[in-house]
């Protein structure tokens, strides 16, 4: 089995309001995940450098996929980390439809149970927009999707509504990731092309992972099918 996971790390900002990327890292570190997408990986203003300094990424033992050139280490606020080792593609960023900016992040990572295209991606706040960027995400993956892999804040507060897009999809609800202090709404997903299948999955309440952002990482341990 691969276990991949998705975090939110509201740039590394915890509910104590204070930024700390170690704290983060320590979280990422226990979480113990082969493939990540990270959400909110670069801070809001100016350039928008990486949220996540090179000791970070390296405290936490993953390796965060090459994109294009500039300061953070994602797009649109989205990264890849990968499991020290593990070997993958450089990441293509995708520019996604709505009200707001939002994007997208895809790979073709090589793993023990052979390729697979991972998406790491961060929705918008309205369902019309989600629908168009799951729409164009979809599109972007094309005859791919039977090993694709879609991982994210999907920002959808409906268990069952709003997914139309991915009914080619097993799309998992690991548990109530948001808020972290009291979690009530499963905001964090995971979209299986029919190439995998779950094993188990769960939201990571790991004491390192409480006050580390807004969000719990969620994680599904999956396998062929």
């Amino acid at each position: 089995m691969i276990r991949i996971a998705s975090y939110n790390i509201r740039k590394a900002v915890g509910l104590d309001w204070r930024r700390d990327p170690l704290r983060v890292a320590r979280a990422i570190a226990r979480l113990d995940a082969d493939i990540l997408a990270l959400q909110e990986a670069d801070k809001r203003l100016g350039s928008r450098p990486s949220a996540m300094p090179p000791e970070a990424l390296s405290a936490a033992g993953m390796t965060a996929l090459s994109v294009d050139n500039g300061p953070s280490i994602g797009v649109h606020g989205n990264a890849i980390l990968v499991r020290n080792g593990l070997a993958a593609r450089v990441a293509h960023g995708i520019h996604l439809p709505g009200l707001e900016p939002r994007g997208a992040l895809m790979a073709e990572i090589d793993t023990a149970l052979g390729p697979l295209l991972f998406c790491a991606t961060h929705l918008g706040l309205a369902r019309r927009s989600r629908q168009k960027q799951l729409q164009r995400i979809v599109a972007e993956i094309g005859a791919r999707h039977e090993r694709a892999v879609i991982a994210g804040d999907m920002n959808e507060w409906s268990r069952v509504a709003g997914f139309a897009p991915l009914d080619r999809f097993d799309l998992l609800c690991p548990g109530p990731s948001f808020h972290a202090a009291r979690p009530v709404a499963c905001l964090d997903r995971i979209a299986l092309g029919s190439h995998w299948r779950c094993e188990r999955a769960g939201v990571f309440h790991d004491a390192s992972a409480l006050r580390a952002s807004d969000h719990l990482p969620v994680w599904a341990d999956i396998g062929r099918a």
